[in-house]
């Protein structure tokens, strides 16, 4: 069948928007194509520096014939309203059929034949509405166009069936012609269809796929570190970034002096990453593992000398970066980071919130409160926060924020506080994303919870929490931070009294107790609902995460987690299975009951009228077993808890095989009903069963 090839060829597009802007291109023009009634294949969407390219295939030529039903009035309706409908559909009244309604009684139909279009007609109309609507983070215009777009447009492709779609936006006609390489290959070409396409751009120097481009480039720089007895320094955020930024990637290998290794090697890495898009390399692990003096750019251009005057033009400019950086190094160095604290009072923390000193005053104290609960010395704990923040008065993080903490680390041991501790301020900024490590050292633990824990109660004091769209101080990150920092360190904390004492201390707050309350009662569902999300990506089943959850309230994380992997290794078993299924049993009869009478049967059921020996017997077994589970709950062993609910298996079974359940006397009926409503009382002290499916 036909396919459609667009490209969108303009001046150089940054490459943090390309992957984002092939996704919105593909979904944007598919969505548009299937609307319209075009049953399209599969469509492939490729992004450059220069260029939007979308590969559909399968493309019909034409979208299928329609019939449109639209209903009208009754037969009897007012001359008025049938004249209206006839109207608003072009038929006259013979050619309106009569539908009988048996409740409402005959109307009119007015069934509507709507031709098929050619889809050479949907795509001229599509794509320009897709072009002129683009969603780009950032758009611009240029010369007398109204059209916006991330930076000028100059030519697009639009083929479908082998043949120009023609239309124009703005002066910009859609043809069959492209160009190659900027410098290599600018000559304009023509092509046919996709296959000729991503042919004639290699033979112009242009390699199409982003994931080709990443594939050269890495294989390349591994090459040439291996080569030179080096190994590359992972960084795949980078590799991706120089993908974007090449359409022929070449990998070239430069210097730097020595002398410069004397800077902390984050720095130098993030100096010549920053500023100039280039890989660094160290020795191998059996040499020492340092930073070299060398490292990669990726070029986008075969130059005549194999790229000699590339090397040397860069070698020269990431000199003068590094020239730079040492200094930074170097004056900051002439201050110790234990005297830099007292300028955090004059930077901003946010406006409601006061100052960075502030925020480390409250720091220091929370630290000094957790410290007992993560095995931490409280003064160690104190001093740690206080020194947390301080590298964000140095010029190096000035230049750098991203270096903030690692920064600090360097700072703090050259100042001659105890590693540990200096390690702790690198340390409470982690983990910064889902792939990061958490903290793991006691004083470390101590800091990064203090941080989260103060950063989540002052913006909710603030009224600054997310919304669904917006999390600018990125909430939900810190949330989750907080969650795998506790889980992963078994850590038991009061979170709300943390939470509460914190909302309190904020500048932003000036409520009573209440006020206190509902906010830490809000942030703390907020704080559950991060967990939630967690714990599904962390493989435990939806159904016993809200059966968990259902049980109650909780401020204790690791409960949460330690009640949920219980649960989910008691019903693995047979025991577990089999007890599921009388209590679900149990909990159906009793909602369809309930759902019957309009009211609930809680409350103990009447021991006189309990008549046959089985329910005698269930009635003791749930008083045994709710007695047995609140004590193991009380205690935190969730295993024993398990167990003592287990053994209701036995008398509900019995209960459900010999006695009647919605017996014809009404008293006695509701009594056993009340017998199965604290078989689900007693099995929520641990999770809502019947939330369980299965």
């Amino acid at each position: 069948m036909p396919e459609l090839l667009l490209e969108l060829f303009s001046e150089e597009i940054p490459a943090r928007m390309q992957v984002r802007a092939a996704d919105d291109l593909a979904r944007l023009i598919t969505t548009g194509l299937k609307e319209a009634g075009l049953d399209i294949g599969e469509a492939e969407a490729f992004a450059g520096p220069r260029r939007l390219a979308l590969l559909v295939r399968d493309v019909p030529l034409n979208t299928p014939d329609v019939v449109e039903e639209r209903r009208g009035p009754r037969v009897d309706a007012p001359e008025k309203a049938i004249q209206g409908f006839l109207r608003a559909t072009g038929l006259k009244l013979e050619d309106c059929d009569i539908v009988d309604d048996p409740k409402k009684g005959p109307y009119y139909v007015a069934r509507i034949d709507k031709p098929g279009r050619a889809a050479q007609e949907v795509i001229a109309e599509l794509v320009p509405e897709v072009i002129r609507k683009f969603p780009w983070p950032k758009a611009m215009r240029w010369g007398k166009r109204r059209l916006r777009w991330v930076r000028p447009l100059h030519s697009i492709i639009c083929l479908f069936n082998g043949s120009v779609v023609p239309f124009d936006i703005e002066g910009i006609a859609s043809g069959n012609e492209t160009c190659g390489h900027r410098f290599m290959a600018p000559q304009p070409f023509t092509v046919k269809n996709f296959a000729d396409y991503e042919q004639k751009l290699r033979e112009h120097h242009v390699i199409l796929r982003h994931g080709e481009r990443v594939s050269i480039i890495e294989a390349r720089a591994r090459a040439l570190a291996r080569e030179a007895g080096l190994e590359l320094v992972e960084d795949e955020a980078l590799l991706r970034e120089t993908a974007g930024l090449t359409e022929w990637p070449v990998v070239l290998m430069g210097s730097f002096d020595e002398g410069f290794l004397d800077v902390p090697e984050e720095v130098i890495i993030t100096t010549i990453r920053a500023h100039q898009k280039c890989f660094a390399l160290r020795h191998p692990e059996k040499d020492g593992g340092k930073l070299a003096n060398r490292y990669l750019l990726v070029a986008n251009i075969e130059a005549p000398d194999d790229g000699q005057a590339i090397i040397a033009g860069n070698n020269r400019v990431i000199a003068a970066r590094l020239s730079d950086a040492r200094f930074f190094w170097e004056q900051d160095l002439a201050t110790p980071l234990t005297e830099r604290v007292a300028e955090l009072d004059e930077i901003t923390f946010h406006a409601k919130l006061g100052s960075q000193g502030d925020r480390v005053r409250r720091l220091q104290q929370l630290a000094r409160d957790i410290a007992p609960f993560v095995d931490a010395d409280e003064e160690e704990a104190a001093l740690a926060a206080q020194l947390a923040k301080a590298d964000l008065v140095t010029e190096m993080v000035g230049e750098f924020p991203e270096l903030q903490g690692i920064m600090g680390f360097h700072y703090a041991k050259k100042s001659c506080v105890p590693e540990h501790i200096a390690q702790a301020i690198a340390d409470h900024y982690r983990p910064r994303g889902a792939g990061d490590s958490v903290p793991g050292a006691p004083v470390s633990v101590a800091v990064a919870l203090a941080d989260r824990i103060d950063t989540l109660a002052g913006f909710w004091a603030a009224g600054e929490k997310p919304t669904g769209s917006r999390d600018p101080f990125a909430l939900r990150r810190a949330a989750l931070g907080l969650i795998r920092i506790i889980l992963a360190n078994g850590i038991r904390l009061p979170l709300a009294a943390f939470i509460e004492q914190q909302v309190r201390l904020s500048p932003a707050f000036d409520g009573d107790e209440e006020e206190a309350g509902a906010i830490t009662a809000d942030l703390l569902s907020f704080i559950r609902e991060r967990l939630k999300v967690f714990l599904r990506d962390e493989g435990y089943r939806h159904d016993l995460v809200d059966a968990v959850y259902a049980a109650g309230e909780q401020d204790d994380l690791l409960l949460i987690l330690l009640r949920l992997q219980a649960l989910e290794s008691f019903l693995r078993t047979e025991e577990g299975a089999n007890l599921l299924a009388g209590i679900k049993r149990a909990l159906n009869i009793l909602k369809i009951e309930e759902k019957k009478d309009r009211r609930t049967f809680s409350g103990a059921p009447n021991q006189h009228m309990l008549i046959a020996v089985e329910e005698k017997e269930l009635s003791s077994a749930i008083t045994r077993a709710r007695a047995k589970v609140s004590k193991a709950i009380k205690e935190e062993d969730y295993e024993a808890a398990l167990a003592a609910l287990a053994r209701l298996r036995g008398p509900v079974d019995a209960f459900f095989d010999k006695v009647t359940v919605n017996a014809e006397d009404p008293t006695l009926r509701e009594n056993r009903l009340k017998l199965l409503a604290g078989i689900g009382e007693v099995a929520r002290l641990i999770a809502d069963f019947g939330r369980i499916e299965g």
